[in-house]
């Protein structure tokens, strides 16, 4: 089935055209990593997959309906989206973030009730944050920030997520942490979950599939190793890429071989 379908999509910013025709999906409980050069598109179709941008032309589906038919409190009890933007100087405790997920569920003025503490409670525990909760986010490292922000995402309570670069600016140890999360939300709880992201050896060892986008379409679809191959990665990159196997993940696994392709 699929959970979100993106039908010829038309997207530009004045005169340059950033999606241009894409067909995208993704199927329920499917780990979906979307890839590309800077300018290929990714974080434009995430918007128009999530509903901040309008496509101008083509049309988005969620459960097999236009996303039209949706009012933004029903899209929002159906995705979550976990954006690189953080939360500002405002003294927000890790407890506070994560009941902003339940917002969709509440009505008017109305505080959050024991329900929905217990969601927040359970997307807590679930990224390992039970002895930080009541720290003031500002004052956490980069993987607990990105922890509480997924968190709050689960506390939605929704079957999709869409990550925007979620191992960003994280050092080694938090990426795989924080991966391996990801991978468990997916197995564990069934989360449909879709990324963007820079890091192709870790889409490749962590992902089931891998979109790569090139000039607003997408280029390739289909497993690590039907996509990340030197031919499909040099003609997109234009870079001297080599492709070998991970002898630990047996994925893909890309080195750079050279400079820039003439």
């Amino acid at each position: 089935m699929k959970l979100i379908e993106g039908r010829g999509l038309h997207y530009r910013y004045d005169e340059e055209g950033v999606i241009n025709g894409l067909d995208f999906f993704a199927d329920a409980k499917e780990l979906v990593a979307v890839i590309g050069p800077n300018g290929s598109g990714k974080s434009t179709l995430f918007k128009l997959l999530t509903g901040i941008l309008k496509p101008q032309r083509g049309e988005v589906l969620l459960e097999g309906r236009s996303v039209k038919a949706y009012s933004r409190r029903e899209i929002s009890q159906r995705m979550a989206l976990v954006a690189q933007e953080g939360m500002g100087d405002f003294p927000f405790t890790v407890m506070d973030v994560v009941l902003m997920g339940r917002a969709p569920y509440l009505k008017g003025f109305a505080f959050e009730g024991k329900g929905d503490m217990e969601k927040a409670m359970w997307a807590i525990e679930v990224t390992d944050l039970s002895r930080l909760y009541k720290r003031n986010v500002q004052e956490l490292s980069g993987g607990e920030r990105q922890r509480t922000f997924i968190a709050r995402a689960l506390a939605q309570d929704t079957n999709l997520l869409f990550l925007d670069e979620p191992t960003a600016f994280l050092d080694i140890k938090h990426q795989i942490a924080l991966l391996r999360l990801i991978k468990e939300l997916n197995i564990k709880y069934e989360k449909t979950i879709i990324s963007v992201t820079h890091d192709i050896n870790l889409a490749s060892y962590f992902y089931d599939r891998i979109v790569l986008l090139s000039g607003g379409e997408v280029f390739a679809s289909g497993t690590p190793e039907e996509v990340i191959t030197e031919t499909n990665l040099r003609e997109v990159y234009e870079a001297e890429i080599t492709v070998d196997t991970n002898p630990v993940f047996m994925r893909p696994r890309i080195t750079i071989s050279g400079g820039l392709m003439k």
